[in-house]
């Protein structure tokens, strides 16, 4: 009987699993910059700490959000080479500016088609079929402000929830909570502690108007998207009675607050205190925001309501290129493909204006005098043609002949200067080849030679001894040739793979 229960109970969803799966799955991109942070390139990246800099960089766009606005790139890249110039400060502020500026883009998944995360999950139906699914999401995305025609970024719920350390909480309960914790903490005069919670009733905070100002932005796009006779009013209602108690609450917090720094002789608790202060002031100002953002929502679902009544029928959707044409194009013979190719440019190029647009231009055009046009063009002038110069290059034989001269044995050495004398006996362009290979092989492509299979190369070193040639002049050289073979330090240069699973 035992085991038929735990069987019948391991064949249902379990959605407390998936809950902690995508909570690991919101950590992963932080994990895969401490992890990767050897691809930086020039900068000794390994001396930083990533997970740090990113989750500095997510509690810089978390403050400064709003309804509207958000965080500047600058202004975050700024604050977060700052942090990483405290961890290695002997490096170059471009260093520091270089590490920011990666670290964000690895936040914002730049360099992917739709900047999403993606993370696979399993899950068990009804039947007890296992299958995976995929799981896209986002920590720091880039939002356009329509008043100032600025990108901005912003923070998501996975965002915020990496800083808190929890996943799919109701807002709400615990901002209730955590607002009960901080008095809490203050009145057995942990300030320390009670930093740490305000802090995190000020993330549930944002979170909270992040969650309004996404409902009011779906209202804005299609009104029929929400239900605005019940769940809304409802929700709207709810949300000023949280508002209306919260303000209560933080002033009380506040007032305690003040009393505990001026009452304090420690000049530690002091500025801990005042820093107190500043966050619940902060949770204050952003609660009045929600507030009148609250307050206007039926204003604004009523003018949304009008304007899309009588805006007309819904436009053309856009049309996803990729998805929607190249994918399906590629998969296609030529002969089937050539079609859809052409509609598709027929479609998309402009259409080529009219030689007339108008019954002005036609009848000018009409009324114009004839006037006849010579039926040749006239005389064709005698092109002036100059000699063909020798453009100096080297012929075929001049080739062989300093090949000849520089096939020396592996790990042979012989000076510029013999090697010269050698070439000189075939002709001045043979020296002349021979001098061209050899202040090529003082840097020679080693890598290239590697891709290319060929087995050795010519390397040149510095001698002391000057060039002795009635042609040219200079410092001499040391020639030998090297054999080159693959080593496995070059093979994994050649195969470096980035963690891909989640998107980076």
């Amino acid at each position: 009987m035992l085991e038929e229960d735990l069987d019948s109970r391991l064949t249902l969803p379990d959605d407390g699993l998936i809950r902690r799966v995508k909570a690991l799955a919101c950590t992963a991109p932080l994990q895969a910059l401490e992890a990767n942070k050897g691809s930086l390139g020039r900068v000794r990246a390994d001396r930083y700490q990533m997970v740090e800099l990113a989750l500095h960089a997510i509690d810089q766009v978390a403050m400064s959000m709003d309804f509207e606005n958000g965080a500047a790139h600058a202004d975050v890249i700024r604050q977060v080479g700052r942090f990483a110039a405290s961890q290695v400060p002997e490096d170059k502020p471009d260093d520091h500016r270089a590490v920011a500026e990666w670290v964000l883009q690895k936040l914002i998944n730049v360099g992917t088609l739709d900047r999403n995360f993606v993370w696979k999950y399993g899950r068990t139906d009804e039947a007890g079929n296992y299958a995976l699914y995929d799981w896209p999401f986002r920590l720091l995305v880039e939002h356009p402000v329509r008043h100032t025609n600025e990108v901005v970024l912003r923070v998501t719920d996975e965002a915020i929830n990496v800083l808190v350390g929890a996943l799919d909480t109701d807002v709400e309960s615990a901002q209730v909570a955590a607002e009960y914790k901080l008095e809490n903490l203050i009145t057995r005069g942990r300030l320390a502690d009670a930093k740490l919670a305000a802090e995190q009733a000020r993330y549930r905070t944002v979170q909270y108007g992040e969650y309004l100002r996404q409902y009011l932005e779906a209202t804005k796009r299609d009104v029929r998207t929400v239900d605005w006779e019940e769940e809304v009013p409802k929700l709207l209602d709810e949300a000023l009675g949280h508002i209306e108690s919260r303000y209560r609450h933080e002033n009380a917090i506040l007032a305690n607050i003040t009393d505990k720094r001026d009452q304090t002789q420690d000049p530690r608790k002091k500025l801990q205190a005042a820093e107190l202060v500043d966050i619940v002031r902060d949770c204050i100002n952003r609660h009045m925001q929600l507030q009148s953002k609250l307050q206007g929502a039926g204003a604004l679902f009523r003018s949304e309501q009008d304007r899309q009544q009588f805006s007309g029928p819904a436009g053309r959707p856009a049309l996803d290129v990729y998805g929607q044409v190249l994918t399906p194009l590629l998969g296609l013979p030529v002969g089937q493909a050539a079609g859809p190719t052409a509609g598709f440019f027929r479609a998309g190029v402009a259409p080529a204006a009219p030689v007339v647009i108008s019954i002005a231009a036609l009848t000018g055009r009409l009324l114009r005098p004839r006037f006849d046009r010579p039926l040749y063009a006239g005389a064709v002038p005698a092109p002036d043609l100059a000699e063909r110069l020798d453009d100096g290059s080297f012929t075929d034989e001049d080739r062989l002949h300093g090949d000849h001269v520089l096939d020396m044995g592996i790990g042979e050495c012989h000076s510029l200067n013999t090697v010269l004398a050698s070439a000189r006996r075939f002709g001045a362009d043979v020296e002349r080849y021979v001098l061209h290979r050899a202040a090529n092989a003082f840097n020679p492509a080693v890598s290239e030679a590697l891709l290319r299979g060929v087995p050795d190369v010519l390397v040149a070193t510095s001698d002391s001894v000057a060039i002795s040639s009635p042609h040219v002049e200079g410092d001499g050289l040391l020639l030998s040739r090297v054999a080159i073979e693959p080593g496995d330090d070059w093979a994994d240069d050649q195969n470096v793979v980035f963690d891909e699973e989640i998107g980076l």
